[in-house]
């Protein structure tokens, strides 16, 4: 079924499934362009109910729901939408919401800077109905007197633009309308605070409890009025971002300090062979487009799906699930999931609708794709090679897809990928003789690559692990920032979620920043300065530009040299002592997210949180009470033996609660048992020596049901297990609260900054 017929179809769904008083509910005139008053009502907050409550919108049932997602959310707070209805509150992302966490948030930043000018930016990308959402964003911070830059019409820009800007230019923080990744029905609210880095849970947890507040002041007084400005208010500034190119001009100049200096430049230019950027969704085109062409790159690459379409151009989409039932179901546009087929084959479901034995037939062997996603902040790297290398390829733990009967298409996961970039940069610093200006550390998460902990031991090279998402990469950032800018004369000391105690040195510099789901960002060697002076050693977000420009280098280098990616990763392996060279990840989804009647999916949803928290707390649990003292190790090893019976333990060398998951290390490889902090999904991680040992390992746990044995009951009491939760966030806050960056934002005079 082609991409067209599958939208009409995933649009003829949602149609049968929204109820008409849905349909004829529109309590936001979003299509109003002037200004008006929404009264918020006490019916509101409860449910529907045709004849006792026909305003009736469940806000109370929202917002319990929406505060969850903030205490543990990894990358905004993420939801379903209904794409045709936004305003259809049964949806955890619809206009509603969007316009009271704007408000709350408003509410928030004018308290916090009383008779400041406050100035945020809101940028988005292709998702359904991302517009009306920033128009509907930047008008509830007018009316209350909050300035909001947009690019020109309130067009498309990458996360990692808006990200940079907010620290570049100094402003209170921005929204990002993004669900990264994620299925096209999705969609979100990225929060960016003043820094440019995503909202810890805390600061989350300010604007959660200030809508409580407003709903409080609703069931007594009965209604409370929220002012929507006009659509051309003149506190929403186009103008501004279009006097500094939409930051462009700023983003280059850090670029030329950084990944695009002149030796990669030249390196680029000399390519014989043209690099391909797959553009999913089309919303990096506009921006990166512009960003190679005023390094004069452009002519090095050659681009695929540079339209704008939030049904991402049928990438990830198929007409049956992965059991081959008649459904529209989505895959995301994660190009190295790998499924399996009917015949238990290994498959990529995303690769294969990319349509990419036609599309690279005309390209030679040695070809690189580089595939970004629609808000252009993660990197997945390919490369066309011929099919007599497959023996090599699996000795290496490379996995590839066939082309046609002679060429295949590797597709590296970012753990591969970003040990080469790191590798590269690493030897790009030794040969201009700037390696010895700084001790050198990178800041990876704990699900990641054990061969970087390994690449790092043989170079000398500092690790500090974290949680995943990106924020808590920026969170060690600015800790290192602190540290050098209070005691410059002191060695940097940070605590990792391991609970190791790193030594970075005098003045260090993080040469590399990254995530196994493919973002990453390269340090910088000068310290980045915003317009009114504050310091970063490294931007806050991950960015595939950056990505791009480095992975180009590299790949020009290895073409200058004759190697393939895959013959330049068994080299580091060797050259560096690598033993855990294998990785993979198991996603367990436990329904469809795809399902239009949301009912049914808010209940799919539910039941597979409890198996996914069920799943979770069998582990969590034995991490915890280790912590304590309150279980030893030999009886964790006795449990997890007679538990899974087909698995050995014996190895095993501990158990650790790393903030969002527990992690369990053994002699020859370490498995991460993870749930997803936006859905009910469970991760599993691995890496080590034997890729089929880390596969069962990860496939057998990260599918348990959690059920606890008698053993299990006998050692760790209910109550324990029961608490565990609470008692893991509360370790949680202590590892990301421990030095914490202290440093007060300062809003500053934007006239002398700025010229607004």
């Amino acid at each position: 079924m082609n991409s067209e017929t599958l939208e009409q179809e995933l649009y003829k769904s949602v149609e049968n499934n929204t109820p008409d008083y849905i349909k004829n509910n529109k309590y936001i005139d979003i299509d109003n362009k002037n200004e008006f008053i929404f009264t918020l009502k006490k019916e509101h907050l409860l449910p529907y109910d045709k004849e006792t409550n026909p305003q009736g919108l469940d806000l109370n049932n929202w917002l319990k729901n929406y505060e969850k997602e903030a205490a543990v959310s990894t990358a905004g707070i993420r939801g379903p939408q209904n794409i045709l209805y936004p305003y259809d509150v049964r949806f955890p992302i619809n206009i509603m919401g969007i316009m009271l966490a704007t408000y709350a948030k408003a509410l928030v930043a004018k308290e916090k800077y009383q008779g400041k000018k406050i100035i945020k930016l809101a940028g988005r990308e292709v998702r359904y109905n991302s517009d009306k959402f920033l128009d509907l964003i930047a008008r509830v911070q007018a009316a209350l007197g909050i300035e909001t830059l947009t690019t020109y019409k309130r067009e498309t820009m990458p996360i990692w633009l808006a990200s940079f800007l907010a620290f570049k230019l100094d402003l209170v923080g921005g929204e990002y309308i993004t669900s990264s990744h994620g299925i096209s029905v999705k969609n979100a609210t990225k929060d960016l605070n003043s820094q440019g880095s995503q909202y810890l849970p805390e600061e989350s947890m300010e604007f959660v409890n200030k809508i409580k507040e407003i709903f409080e002041k609703v069931r007594q007084n009965g209604t409370y009025e929220i002012k929507i400005a006009k659509s051309d208010d003149p506190l929403i500034n186009e103008q501004y971002m279009q006097t500094i190119n939409n930051g462009i001009d700023l983003y280059i100049e850090y670029l030329k300090k950084g990944v695009a200096n002149e030796e990669n430049l030249h390196l680029i230019n000399d390519l014989k062979e043209k690099i391909i950027i797959e553009n999913v969704g089309g919303s990096a085109y506009k921006t990166l487009s512009k960003i190679l062409d005023k390094l004069n790159l452009n002519k090095k690459y050659d681009w695929m799906n540079i339209e704008e379409d939030p049904f991402f151009h049928g990438i990830g989409k198929y007409d049956t699930d992965p059991k081959g039932n008649k459904c529209f179901y989505d895959y995301s546009v994660d190009a190295t999931v790998i499924t399996k087929d009917k015949f238990g084959n290994h498959i990529f479901p995303v690769i294969n609708t990319l349509n990419y034995g036609e599309k690279l037939k005309q390209y030679p062997i040695g070809t690189v794709v580089l595939i970004t996603d629609p808000d252009h902040d993660r990197l997945t790297v390919c490369q066309i090679e011929e099919k007599e290398q497959i023996p090599f390829l699996e000795k290496t733990g490379i996995n590839y897809t066939p082309l046609n009967e002679n060429r295949v298409l590797c597709i590296y996961t970012a753990n591969q990928s970003f040990l080469l970039i790191m590798d590269f940069w690493a030897k790009r610093l030794k040969s201009s003789n700037r390696w010895n200006n700084h001790p050198r550390f990178i800041i990876k998460t704990t699900a990641s690559a054990k061969s970087w902990d390994e690449w790092a031991k043989f170079n000398n090279v500092k690790v500090v692990n974290v949680p995943v998402g990106f924020k808590e990469i920026a969170n060690i950032m600015k800790k290192v920032e602190q540290q050098i800018l209070s005691s410059p004369e002191k060695d940097v000391v940070i605590t990792d979620v391991l609970g190791k105690e790193i030594n970075l040195g005098k003045n260090p510099r993080m040469i590399f920043g990254g995530e196994e789901s493919g973002g990453m960002i390269i340090g910088a060697e000068e310290a980045i300065r915003s317009k009114a002076g504050r310091m970063a050693i490294a931007m806050r977000e991950k960015s595939a530009a950056e990505a791009i420009i480095i992975a180009s280098a590299l790949s020009a280098q290895l073409e200058k040299e004759g190697k393939t990616l895959s013959k330049a990763l068994d080299e580091i392996f060797i050259t560096n002592n690598i033993i855990a060279k294998y990785d993979i990840r198991e996603d367990i989804a436990y329904y469809n997210e795809s399902e239009p009647d949301i009912v049914k999916l808010t209940q799919a949803k539910k039941d597979g949180e409890a198996l996914r928290t069920k799943n979770d707390l069998f582990y969590l649990t034995m991490a915890l009470a280790h912590f304590e003292g309150k279980i030893s190790l030999e009886q964790i090893k006795s449990i997890l033996n007679s538990t899974f019976k087909t698995l050995n333990f014996e190895n095993l060398t501990d158990i650790k609660f790393v903030g969002d998951g527990t992690y369990l290390e053994f002699s020859d490889k370490f498995i991460e048992i993870r749930p997803s902090g936006t859905d009910a999904k469970t991760k599993a991680y691995g890496a080590g020596s034997k890729k089929e040992d880390i596969e069962e390992y990860a496939r057998i746990m990260g599918n348990y049901s959690g059920e606890t044995t008698n053993e299990y009951l006998a050692i760790i009491s209910k109550d324990y297990y029961n608490n565990a939760k609470e008692k893991s966030m509360e370790e949680y806050l202590k590892f990301t609260n421990k030095d914490a960056d202290k440093r007060n934002f300062e809003i500053p005079n934007y006239k002398e900054t700025l010229n607004i």
